[in-house]
């Protein structure tokens, strides 16, 4: 579980469901309201995982990403009514195209957040828990590909600086000495990188993996507390696709920017939209506020 996180603690089934929902909903619903609330949820929700570390990505690395999307699309896509002015190519842009834009920039930067926030809840025990029995080798790849990732970047870490104090530095030398101490680096990678998946070839071989009726431990249990969560997103996903379903999201960006705004179904789907984007971080303000009411009674 993720240090201060306490949605982390759920059952792997209310994560999973979770980060389907909130990711499936964000590559979807194209309506400004529901991106809106996706990215400051994702945002936030992301910081509370990593703190600084998520907002140095924000700032440094997605913001460009987004301004860059954002500017990329009308200089190609040329569609849309409102002309606001003539590229020197002689083609339109237009408001469309930069609403267009807009919008496609913060989806990609959401589901990057959102995926972000995944790989820390969703460690590689629970997706083995998940779907060790469905698809077991399928799983087992994935998830010793989310573990090795980690260990790959604290491994090239101690290399460079293994390498840096031998004076064979990328960051000093002619371009053919960076060139040969980078190719050097590569190889002592690529050779630990072997090492240890022969290593554990060899282990998950000698604990008996992959014969019949070996059964896995694990510590998961769904109690009452995991079934009101799921029942939750459920009802929060449910209320958002009826609404959605009943024009409640409508909404165009070609050939006028338009759609629906407000109204009933607007507000509750929003509301809801809010709810299921939130989940994990009222979980973690409503354990804080029992946490806090517990040491004040002391």
């Amino acid at each position: 579980m993720v240090l201060d996180d306490s949605f982390s603690g759920y059952h792997p089934v209310d994560t999973l469901l979770y980060f389907v929902l909130v990711i499936g909903f964000s590559m979807f619903l194209m309506h400004p309201v529901c991106l809106g609330l996706s990215l400051v949820s994702a945002l936030l929700y992301a910081i509370r995982l990593s703190g600084r570390r998520a907002i140095r990505l924000s700032l440094f690395g997605l913001l460009p990403l987004l301004l860059l999307t954002a500017a990329l699309n009308p200089l190609f896509n040329h569609e849309g009514a409102t002309i606001i002015t003539y590229l020197p190519d002689g083609n339109p842009l237009t408001l469309e195209a930069i609403w267009y834009g807009l919008a496609a920039a913060v989806m990609l930067v959401t589901v990057i957040l959102w995926f972000s926030c995944y790989q820390r809840v969703m460690s590689s025990d629970k997706v083995l828990y998940l779907f060790g029995r469905v698809a077991p080798a399928l799983s087992l790849v994935f998830s010793m590909t989310l573990g090795f990732v980690p260990r790959f970047g604290a491994k090239l870490k101690h290399v460079v600086a293994a390498q840096r104090a031998m004076g064979r530095s990328l960051s000093s030398g002619s371009v053919v000495r960076r060139v040969k101490n980078a190719v050097s680096i590569f190889s002592i990678l690529l050779t630990w990188a072997l090492e240890s998946a022969v290593t554990t070839a060899d282990s998950m071989k000698s604990r008996g993996y992959g014969l019949r009726g070996r059964t896995t431990f694990s510590l998961y249990r769904f109690d009452r507390r995991d079934a009101a969560m799921l029942f939750f997103l459920l009802l929060m996903a449910v209320v958002v696709i009826i609404c959605a379903a009943a024009g409640g999201l409508s909404w165009q960006y070609y050939p006028l920017a338009r759609g629906t705004w407000a109204g009933g179904l607007s507000i509750a789907a929003y509301g809801a939209y809010l709810m299921l984007c939130l989940s994990p971080v009222i979980v973690d303000w409503r354990e804080s506020r029992k946490w806090n009411a517990l040491r004040s009674g002391l």
